[in-house]
C-alpha cells in the first residue's frame, strides 16, 4: 500500500502542476493588469468619456452624482479591500472593493460596495461592477455599462495613480 502511495504522489503532483498552469493560458485579454496589487494605492479620476452614449445622457452614477462630478475625485484602495473615494467638493464614501472574474462575459471587473457606519461588507448586497479595460499599476481604465435606448453604452473612467 505504501508503494502505491509513493508512486501516485509524484504523478498527482505533476498533474496538478500542469492543470494549474494550463488555466493561465485561458485568461481573457482583459485579465492583463487585473491583479489586486495593481489597484492598491491612491488614484485620481482624470477623465470621464462616453462610448455609445451622449454626454449628459447619464444623470447619476453610483447612486450619487453625475459622471462628470467624479472628475478629480481620489480613490484610496488598500490591499485589505477597504477603500474610500472623495469627490472634489469633499463628499467621501467608504467602500469595500475587489476584483471579480466574470466567467460568462470573459472579463475581469472592479467591483465595490458602499459601506456606511455600522455596516459589515458581508451584509451589503448592493454594489457596482466596472469592466477593467486596463490597469498597469500607474494608469487604469474602467468601463461601466449603461442601458441607453435599448443598447449598451459605456461610461469610461480614466485614472492615474498618485506617486
Amino acid at each position: 500500500m505504501k508503494n502505491i502511495f509513493k508512486l501516485l504522489l509524484p504523478v498527482l503532483a505533476v498533474i496538478s502542476i500542469f492543470s494549474a498552469c494550463s488555466g493561465i493560458k485561458n485568461l481573457p485579454a482583459a485579465a492583463t493588469g487585473a491583479t489586486r496589487g495593481h489597484f492598491v494605492g491612491t488614484w485620481t479620476l482624470n477623465n470621464v468619456a462616453y462610448d455609445g452614449l451622449l454626454r449628459g445622457s447619464v444623470q447619476t452614477v453610483f447612486d450619487q452624482a453625475q459622471p462628470d462630478a467624479f472628475i478629480g475625485s481620489t480613490w484610496q484602495l488598500t490591499n485589505s479591500g477597504n477603500g474610500i473615494y472623495t469627490l472634489n467638493g469633499g463628499t467621501s464614501q467608504t467602500i469595500f472593493w475587489s476584483v471579480y472574474n466574470d466567467k460568462v462575459s470573459g472579463t475581469n471587473q472592479f467591483q465595490f460596495k458602499k459601506i456606511y457606519q455600522g455596516d459589515a461588507p458581508k451584509n451589503v448586497t448592493d454594489g457596482y461592477r466596472l469592466i477593467i479595460d486596463n490597469n498597469d499599476g500607474n494608469t487604469m481604465t474602467l468601463r461601466s455599462p449603461v442601458d441607453y435606448n435599448g443598447k449598451t453604452g459605456y461610461v469610461v473612467y480614466s485614472f492615474s495613480k498618485n506617486k
